[in-house]
């Protein structure tokens, strides 16, 4: 089984439970934009609490932990980035990992996990705070991070030859849609997510000098419509957000506005039927659990009754190898 281990020994234990502590410092440092502070400077810890309106002792002891971290070095009482850091971790770099600004506000959520699992449901107060533009700029940011790479690779593994017309449902930073008209620059896309979502969406869209390729819709895609036939719906972790009831309406909407022979792609944790594996499927059930209302991750057989209830008997599945996996329904 994925990453599992057959016995650990006490102090393996013990450190597993602790590691919270090396995550928690290095958020910290990422919410308190310490790694920008510091690029291309070497500072004392009071410089760099004055910049940062912290206090000096704490903000001292907060960064001897990241120097025990490797993020950054120490010599002569003046901290300055390693290279992973500089790369990384400070803003405006082309590699900057702003996703982590979402691990961040995971991080109440999933300190809810006893209560949430006591409740069988999400006890999180914040949950409907999502209309917030902080989180969402940082969440539709995670999102855009991690899925550069995967809309490549997804991108070749699907057959986008006789896609004119796409729905990116839940599009986010329309990141996927990007890559698809990357190869095939024929498709216009419909992005179709909330409306607080649509203008962060265009931004992404227009830095990619793609506007003429794109239209949006802001809606609720439980309750709204999709107007149009499409050749190709596409849900890019989207289905894991929803009950197991409400994914099987959804896909019945999407196949509705698909034209005959077109398709559908789920791309999502696809987990085995005893629900274990891939063990990152596991894990993302329970932050589920802990963040929305009803999401969940779904096997293979519950997606396929969605397809086989909607009227789809053609299914194709495609392993990604990065943790998700496609699960493609074809209209006849």
């Amino acid at each position: 089984m994925d990453n599992q281990k057959d016995f650990f020994k006490p102090d393996e234990i013990r450190a597993l439970a602790n590691s919270f502590q090396q995550s928690r410092i290095l958020l910290t440092a990422v919410e308190l934009d310490l790694f920008t502070i510091l690029d291309k400077h070497m500072l004392t810890s009071a410089e760099v609490a004055k910049q940062i309106n912290t206090n000096e002792r704490a903000t001292d002891r907060l960064m001897n932990a990241l120097v025990g971290l490797g993020f950054i070095r120490k010599l002569k009482n003046k901290f300055y980035n390693v290279e992973h850091s500089t790369q990384y971790l400070v803003k405006g770099k082309p590699e900057f990992m702003g996703g982590l600004f979402h691990s961040i506000g995971l991080w109440d959520a999933w300190s809810s996990l006893t209560e949430a699992v006591q409740a069988g449901k999400s006890v999180n107060k914040n949950l409907h705070s999502n209309s917030r533009i902080d989180w969402l700029e940082s969440f539709i940011g995670a999102m855009h991070y991690r899925g550069v790479k995967e809309a490549k690779l997804t991108s070749m593994m699907l057959d986008l030859t006789n896609v004119n017309r796409m729905l990116d449902l839940g599009g986010g930073s329309g990141v996927f849609s990007i890559e698809f008209i990357k190869k095939n620059p024929n498709i216009k896309s419909v992005v179709f997510d909330l409306p607080e979502v649509i203008p962060i969406t265009q931004r992404y869209v227009e830095s990619e000098n793609l506007g003429p390729n794109f239209s949006f819709i802001g809606g609720n895609y439980l309750t709204d419509l999709f107007p149009g036939d499409y050749d190709l719906i596409f849900l890019s972790a989207i289905v894991h957000i929803n009950s197991l009831d409400e994914n099987k309406k959804l896909i019945k909407k999407c196949f509705d506005a698909l034209k005959p022979n077109g398709h559908i792609v789920i791309k999502d944790w696809i987990m085995s039927n005893d629900r274990v594996e891939p063990v990152g499927g596991a894990y993302f059930a329970l932050n589920m659990l802990v963040g929305t209302e009803s999401g969940d991750t779904y096997t293979e057989s519950e997606m396929k009754d969605w397809f086989n209830a909607a009227g789809i008997i053609k299914i194709e599945r495609k392993d990604t190898g990065f943790g998700s996996s496609l699960l493609i329904g074809y209209k006849n």
